[in-house]
């Protein structure tokens, strides 16, 4: 694969085939979408396709002057072809991110370096910098916005025709929550500013009320719109209607918290555009082109859905951004004159409630680790009795062994490597008891490395590759295996549901809860041994090897 000169950094997108025909998934859809939003040139970008095609007629979706070249799935690094798309594989080859939100960060990351005033970019990563940062495992609603909505879509899409069809979980558990009032950090000034122009909207209506029957009291449409619009644009964009300034009347300022008008949602996570918003877009577009086409009676059950979408569109440079990728966004807001008003009574509930109430019937939360377990031991009449390590050899030598492999470098207390050198002991000792040359190990919820870096300096035979979701965590492995100049080692940033290559054996020091049972799923469907350390606190310093059967296929 050739680079472009000043380029390092490679950018690997999927094509999949429809009717024999190359066709961009909606994950590519995305990464395209918010490359030509951010206007960010730091990438290499490769469309990687299965069976030999070009990109010649997937141009009109291409943003102009993006520069893509083609390649087949075999010929990919080997990180990256053990990893689901859209992912980036650095300048050295050995650090791989993977998965749509790691990926939209890191574009959105490398864009501000590039340019630092643009401040419209750096208001993607919203409040904190925290959106969709936390990984699917864990967030709700990252796992709705980058799997739920974009499988969702792609599953309708194959049969739109489909006159049965309900209208997917994900969509209306969307359209519940643009129903939803929106919170937002010190909003308290903002939902006063709002009861201020309801009053004076009040004041200025006529004593019939007339032309305003069918509002609730005191509310206008113009006016709950109004000043969350104008707040949102005034993040936007410096020409935007600025906000207001005028200090409310001690009235207003009276008025107790909870007494204040909600504030509604403008943008997918509230006030502010974000990359939800980008990520969500052509997901929508392309859904909405379709119930236009098939099914466009079901479109008065998304009132909320659509006000969002004719939002989104008032957002400067998505318009260009969705022309430059082929979406004409503007086909399906003619739809917009012939709904109804946005009412929450109109949100589908009953295949929500069903889902909620599964999830309030979810097992009470488990309450363990040493101290609660021995007290309930010693209730029970059960002393717990220490014994010597069955194993005294498997002690690693740390103080011949370099600098940066010691948990210390992990910034680490003393106290804490203690018990971190033993476990690790011990799952050195299970994994070089399993390990032969050539083999792949693969070190998952790595953290910084304690684990997979003491076994790639172990076993210089076999290839070790660290999986972490933590972007900091991860980079400061990476920079532990080059103090040591290990060649033998890979990084991966992602979700444990990302990571698709084969490998042999499967360590977890720091797996928790959920996490442990993923990892033991990939390790089953690998055909892999698992060492695990069952216990993050290092109270039961022995680790356990389970040793998978081969299955015939």
């Amino acid at each position: 694969m050739k680079h472009t000169e000043g380029k390092h950094l490679s950018l690997f997108l999927d094509v999949c085939c429809q009717n024999e025909e190359p066709r961009l998934p909606l994950h590519t859809n995305i990464a395209l979408f918010l490359l030509s939003y951010c206007e960010c040139k730091s990438f290499n970008v490769f469309l990687v396709f299965t069976r030999p095609a070009s990109s010649q007629s997937l141009r009109s979706q291409l943003p102009e002057g993006l520069e893509v070249s083609d390649v087949q799935l075999e010929a990919l690094p080997q990180l990256v072809r053990g990893c689901r798309r859209p992912a980036v594989l650095d300048e050295t080859g050995m650090l791989c991110r993977a998965g749509l939100a790691v990926v939209l960060r890191h574009v959105i990351n490398k864009a501000l370096e590039a340019d630092p005033s643009r401040k419209d970019v750096l208001a993607l990563l919203g409040f904190k910098k925290t959106c969709l940062k936390a990984c699917a495992e864990v967030s709700k609603w990252t796992r709705l916005c980058e799997i739920g909505i974009p499988s969702a879509v792609e599953e309708h899409l194959k049969n739109p025709t489909n006159q049965y069809q309900q209208l997917p979980l994900s969509i209306l558990t969307l359209e519940r929550r643009l129903a939803e009032p929106v919170k937002v950090h010190n909003d308290d000034k903002i939902r006063r500013q709002k009861l201020q122009e309801q009053r004076r909207n009040e004041k200025n209506e006529s004593p019939e009320g007339k032309g305003n029957q069918d509002s609730e009291p005191g509310r206008s449409p113009q006016v709950s719109d109004g000043l969350e619009l104008r707040a949102a644009l005034a993040k936007l964009s410096v020409d935007s209607v600025p906000t207001m300034t005028t200090r409310e009347n001690s009235e207003i300022r009276k008025v107790k918290t909870t007494d204040l008008p909600p504030l509604q949602h403008v943008f997918a996570e509230g006030l502010y555009f974000t990359l939800t918003d980008l990520v969500l877009l052509p997901c929508i577009y392309q859904y909405l082109c379709s119930l236009q086409a098939h099914a466009a009676s079901s479109l008065h059950q998304l009132p909320h859905l659509l006000r969002w979408y004719s939002r989104v569109q008032e957002v400067p440079g998505v318009l260009r951004a969705a022309k430059e990728c082929g979406m004409a966004l503007s086909i399906p807001q003619v739809l917009m004159s012939s709904l109804p008003g946005p009412s929450a009574e109109d949100v589908p509930t009953s295949l929500l409630e069903l889902e909620e109430d599964q999830e309030m019937t979810a097992q009470p939360p488990f309450v363990g680790g040493p101290r609660p377990t021995l007290t309930k031991l010693q209730e029970s009449g059960i002393e717990a009795v220490f014994t010597p390590h069955p194993c005294p050899d498997w002690t690693l030598p740390w103080d011949s062994l370099p600098a940066a492999i010691s948990p210390t470098e992990g910034k680490m207390s003393n106290i804490r490597s203690v018990r971190k050198r033993q476990q690790l002991n011990n799952l050195v000792a299970m994994v070089t008891e399993l390990a032969r040359p050539g083999h792949t190990i693969v070190d998952f919820c790595s953290g910084t490395g304690h684990v997979g870096i003491v076994l790639a300096h172990t076993l210089p035979d076999c290839q070790v590759i660290l999986i972490e979701n933590k972007e900091e965590s991860l980079v400061r492995a990476q920079s532990r295996g080059a103090q040591l100049g290990l060649k033998n080692i890979g990084f991966i940033q992602a979700n444990l549901d990302y990571f698709t290559g084969p490998f042999h054996i499967g360590v977890a020091l720091h797996a928790c809860g959920v996490a442990t049972d993923m990892v033991m799923e990939h390790c089953i469907q690998a055909e892999a041994d698992f060492v695990i350390s069952p216990c993050c606190y290092g109270f039961i310093q022995n680790a356990i090897k389970f040793t998978f059967p081969k299955r015939n296929t």
